[in-house]
């Protein structure tokens, strides 16, 4: 009995840190940095430690500011455990009864340890873990060197790491591309202009990728005039035959409930037989109405006419009316030009893929297809179709020498809405197809979305890395949230706090979780995206009349 006492002081000495031993404790271990703290709890990827406020606050003014940020929220600390670091982020710090720090960690990965001390060959995942009362020390700015040292593999740099100012971070192309990604941001982050350099990066490094990216305000031709195709509503002739029949019925169906359900009937076997009029079909095989087969629009009116015709005068008309009003709007209206023109009969299916998908790419991998002049109403329809194309050669070239896709969507959640009854339902099938199923065919999907509350459940979730700027919206940052892997949960409270074109960066393409200072683009590589002066603009005047006249001009035009 008379041990008992002994236990119980060593019991209460292990209960709080003691400030003048772990120094002592930690100098083989990184001979003139002190420790910062212990380990309390280890329960697997999230574990407590306590760590000392003086000490904290002494190293706030260390020349390496990777130790002066030792201990803060987003930081990161580490562990010895045999002959490896274990490198722990801080997730939330609160103080106990005895004046100390508790912190929740979680552990991100392990890196060799020499006899000097030093780190090296750091890699993602735990093997062993530390035993409460292990000594926690400061990261300093030559070990984060060695965890974010970019391997072999194919890799873009976009930016410095926080918080230090010549640590690279780097994305692994592979892993981000084949997994998919999703660039989140509030308006006025730099979104666009982030973007912007993660392309052209990834072009300098691939010249003959392919590229396809969907542009919904025509932000993105300005950045790459130089290095890739531009496609609007004047040369990007999209044959209106390309459609499936999903697409065909958003397009020229404007009923609901039975009406549409009969009208869709109707417009199927008329699409059909116009798609089989006058061909050779043995050497189509097996056609269907969502076959890509070139008919004309007057031959779908005039079979429309015929198939009306066949009814007696009990009959009921209006659907076909419907079919051939509609089909007559089309025609007459020359918004829908570059989709409806008599002209785009011809098989232009290999030339079109050719063209869009960059093959070859000769230097040009990236092709920007501007949407902000197709008439709002089928916006939706030609986003489908330039989707299912991506997603639809990519299934039929399987036998060929592959040519893996990226389509990257801005503004996705205009086509992938939360809301399942908003219409639009073939883009939405389509995108939520590629995140699913994408990566079985080498087609990449990169989104990008300032409201990534308004996405479709499941669609951020199938993206392998996420790189979120920062987020204004408590509902926007719980999905990223519920998106992240549980190891970045201690960066997720920095997202609010993000400075303009910084970024949290987690996932595949990434060997940890980091927070990253975006590079300054070149301005003839920016977007056409930065926000007007308005007190500047304000003070110029003259040529009003001029800027009235020419604008009405293009109004009535529709920019022709």
């Amino acid at each position: 009995m008379d041990d008992q006492p002994n236990l119980h002081q060593f019991i209460n000495e292990m209960s709080s840190f003691d400030e003048e031993a772990a120094p002592k404790a930690a100098t083989a271990a990184a001979p003139g940095l002190p420790a910062v703290g212990e380990v309390v709890e280890i329960a697997g990827s999230g574990s407590q430690i306590r760590m000392s406020a003086k000490t904290l606050t002494e190293l706030q003014t260390h020349s390496d500011p990777a130790v002066a940020m030792s201990g803060q929220v987003g930081s990161q600390v580490k562990m010895i455990v045999g002959n490896t670091w274990l490198i722990a982020n801080v997730r939330t710090m609160a103080a106990d009864d005895n004046g100390l720090i508790v912190a929740q960690v979680d552990f991100l990965g392990e890196g060799s340890r020499d006899s000097s001390g030093k780190m090296s060959h750091f890699r993602r995942g735990v093997t062993r873990y530390p035993i409460p009362g292990s000594v926690v020390m400061p990261v300093t700015t030559e070990d984060l060197r060695a965890v974010f040292a970019a391997d072999d593999s194919p890799n873009i740099e976009i930016g410095t790491v926080y918080p230090t100012d010549d640590i690279r971070g780097a994305l692994y192309v592979d892993p981000m591309l084949s997994k998919h990604f999703a660039v989140l941001g509030s308006t006025g982050t730099g979104k666009s202009t982030s973007v912007s350099l993660i392309l052209h990066r990834i072009s300098e490094l691939s010249p003959e990728g392919h590229i396809v990216m969907i542009d919904p305000h025509g932000e993105y031709s300005a950045a790459f005039k130089g290095c890739g195709e531009l496609f609007n509503v004047d040369n990007l002739q999209l044959p209106y035959w390309l459609m499936n029949f999903e697409e065909h019925c958003e397009v020229l169906l404007t009923t609901h409930g039975a009406d549409r359900e009969r009208d869709a009937d109707i417009l199927a076997k008329c699409v059909l037989a116009a798609r089989t009029k006058g061909k050779d079909m043995s050497q189509y095989g097996k056609v269907t109405v969502d076959s890509p087969i070139p008919y004309l629009l007057t031959d779908l009116n005039t079979i429309v006419t015929n198939e009306m015709g066949k009814l007696d005068r009990a009959g009921d008309t209006l659907p076909y009316q419907r079919l051939k009003q509609k089909l007559d709007e089309l025609k007459a209206d020359p918004r829908y030009t570059f989709m409806f023109s008599g002209m785009l009969v011809s098989d232009s299916m290999p030339s079109f893929i050719s063209r869009l998908f960059r093959l070859p790419a000769n230097g040009r991998p990236i092709s920007i297809v501007d949407v902000s002049g197709v008439p709002s109403e089928i916006t939706s329809v030609v986003v489908s179709v330039l989707a299912r194309m991506v997603f639809d050669y990519a299934i039929w070239s399987r036998t060929e020498a592959q040519r893996p896709i990226l389509l990257v969507c801005e503004e996705a959640h205009r086509y992938v809405p939360k809301d399942e009854n908003s219409g639009a339902q073939a883009v939405r099938k389509i995108l939520e197809r590629i995140a699913k199923e994408g990566r079985k065919y080498g087609v990449s999907l990169g989104l990008i979305t300032q409201r990534p509350s308004d996405l479709a459940e499941g669609v951020l979730s199938q993206c392998g890395t996420i790189i979120s700027m920062r987020l204004n919206n408590d509902r926007d940052q719980a999905c990223v949230r519920a998106a992240m892997p549980e190891g970045a949960r201690g960066f997720l409270d920095a997202i609010p706090a993000l400075r303009n074109r910084e970024c949290i960066v987690c996932g595949e393409g990434v060997s940890i979780p980091i927070r990253v200072r975006f590079d300054d683009l070149e301005p003839e590589k920016r977007p056409a995206s930065s926000d007007p002066s308005f007190a500047a603009l304000w003070r110029e005047t003259g040529g009003e009349e001029g800027i009235i006249q020419r604008t009405i001009k293009r109004w009535r035009g529709h920019g022709r």
